[in-house]
């Protein structure tokens, strides 16, 4: 069965031109010309992924990915003239998964869907699938289940936020490279763009350490990477089984 694209935008050229070329990739699509439209067919149409333009008559971008993100955890990437930083991170901050700035080429932003796509599947191959660990006596994460325990009660991580905890968890001890962690994570197109990398490892950190500020779970190793605890290693200094 096909994936299924929204495209919003109020420009019918766009709609248009996203349509054919993801047509020719396989994607069905769907479109709307505005937010409300666009919500509806969230709600009703269950895509798999939504390109949303910024710049919108009624309600914009911004605000349509706020009411999206009340009910429903799809994945977005943003449509916009704007290259400036703060829309960016605004667009992050809402719950974007990437930006696309335009004018953007078809395979652009055919690359990014299928980098996002990947990235938020919900099953893992069977070598990368975890069990249960608890990394100490306030933090629990059990990948069978999909399920993150902050003193007993279950934290609501973002996709990519649940995807970047699991390579963290599945790499105990071990400094990870930016570059490394951003091409496993996001996919290889994705290397350079330490930024992206730096935001959600402090969503992370707000969601998951008891003080954000100093870290307990995931360091930061200056220049290089992150390293995530060895929670392996007991206090006694025997490995756990």
């Amino acid at each position: 069965m096909p994936q299924r694209i929204l495209i919003v935008d109020d420009e019918p050229r766009i709609r248009h031109f996203v349509r054919m070329n993801l047509q020719l990739e396989g994607f069905e699509v769907i479109e709307a010309s505005n937010g409300l439209e666009a919500l509806r067919k969230v709600r009703d149409d269950f895509p798999d992924l939504v390109v949303l333009d910024v710049e919108m008559p009624k309600l914009d971008g911004f605000e349509t990915l706020a009411e999206i993100r009340r009910f429903s955890t799809v994945p977005v990437i943003m449509l916009t003239v704007r290259a400036d930083e703060d829309d960016r991170i605004k667009g992050l901050d809402l719950g974007a998964d990437d930006y696309v700035t335009k004018p953007f080429s078809a395979r652009e932003l055919v690359s990014r869907i299928n980098a996002v796509l990947r990235r938020v599947q919900l099953s893992m191959p069977p070598e990368e699938r975890a069990h249960r660990f608890q990394i100490d006596d306030r933090l629990t994460v059990d990948f069978d289940r999909r399920e993150v325990l902050v003193n007993g009660e279950p934290v609501k991580l973002r996709p990519t936020e649940y995807k970047l905890l699991h390579y963290f968890v599945q790499n105990p001890g071990r400094i990870l490279p930016h570059e490394q962690i951003l091409s496993k994570v996001w996919g290889p197109e994705y290397v350079d763009d330490n930024q992206l990398l730096r935001l959600y490892v402090t969503y992370l950190r707000q969601k998951i350490e008891p003080d954000p500020s100093n870290p307990r779970y995931i360091f930061n190793e200056r220049g290089v990477g992150y390293r995530f605890v060895d929670f392996r290693q007991r206090s006694d200094g025997a490995d756990h089984p």
